[in-house]
């Protein structure tokens, strides 16, 4: 079978997946479905609004599928003819029995260097961490999530200004790279699977609500971490007079101790500077409750006498 005439169905919601998807439309690959999250009220109004994916799908005039849970709805299949399913970011766990189906198997495209960072939030746990170096994998699909062979890696340098935004455009772009390289190897059987290195293995959980507070116990470069990794959304927050106050960039300014941890030492149009174990964070961009996103000189001419003030 000829790859451009090969039945592929895509699996994915967000922008990334998107942009993965669009990109193998336009290289000719014929599609005979999009499988993606149900759409969402999105904001204050709650208006509802398609999914990313779904967008691209109804450009081109593609069958989209939206199961509510995918595990007890996949009857869909049985129509489509599909030779080879491809997954990225799709936000459910998908059954074995849909990927017995297609005789060409699953693939997936995971955001993160596996065996590392098998789960549903790569791009922030690397941030989390600090990592300076992650990346995108192809494998196959298997039950267990994240564990199948690999049949191809691309890594992506994180930069200390790199935020999830930021590092997720990145990632699309090497995801839609390493994809549009491998498929056509894939589909004529020349590649060969490299199995995981079980010693190797990590995991990362969904983002969490509690998550988003700063716990004041960990490092400076755990906080930092943490700010980039939830940057730009749903961003991280500490609480000044029982307020939030999201911080969406920051960076290390030194790692002296000279006060109490959460005390604001600096508030002027020189910088907003805070004590942190281990040393001192200057924060960039921050954001008031109720209140519009601003860079540090702003919030403090907006804020003044915060010298002194402690964050919790």
């Amino acid at each position: 079978m000829k790859q451009k005439n090969i039945n592929l169905l895509f699996m994915g919601t967000p922008p990334m997946s998107a942009y993965v998807f669009e990109a193998l439309i336009l290289k000719g690959y014929h599609f005979v479905g999009l499988v993606c999250q149900p759409d969402r009220p999105v904001g204050r109004k709650g208006r509802i609004e398609k999914v990313p994916t779904k967008v691209v799908a109804e450009r081109y005039n593609i069958p989209v599928f939206q199961p509510v849970k995918i595990r007890d709805d996949f009857s869909f299949m049985s129509s489509l003819n599909v030779d080879l399913v491809i997954t990225f970011a799709y936000g459910q766990i998908v059954p074995q029995g849909l990927l017995d189906i297609p005789p060409y198997g699953s693939l997936n495209l995971h955001g993160s260097l596996l065996p590392k960072y098998r789960g549903a939030s790569p791009i922030q746990a690397a941030l989390f961490n600090g990592d300076k170096v992650t990346g995108v994998t192809l494998m196959k699909m298997v039950q267990a999530m994240d564990a199948g062979e690999m049949y191809g890696k691309k890594e992506i340098i994180i930069e200390d200004d790199d935020n999830a935004t930021s590092l997720t455009l990145k990632m699309q772009a090497a995801a839609k790279e390493l994809i549009i390289e491998l498929l056509p190897k894939y589909i004529a059987g020349e590649l060969v699977g490299e199995s995981q290195d079980s010693r190797q293995v990590t995991f990362c959980a969904k983002i969490s609500r509690e998550q988003e507070k700063i716990d004041l116990k960990r490092t400076v470069e755990e906080i930092w971490g943490l700010i980039r990794g939830l940057s730009e959304e749903p961003g991280a927050y500490l609480l000044l007079d029982e307020q939030k106050i999201k911080i969406y960039k920051a960076e290390i300014a030194n790692h002296l101790m000279t006060d109490e941890v959460g005390t604001i030492i600096q508030a002027d149009k020189h910088g907003f500077i805070v004590q942190l174990k281990g040393g001192q964070l200057a924060i960039t961009q921050l954001q008031r409750e109720g209140k519009k996103k601003m860079d540090y000189r702003a919030f403090a001419n907006g804020n003044p006498h915060l010298v002194g003030l402690k964050f919790k």
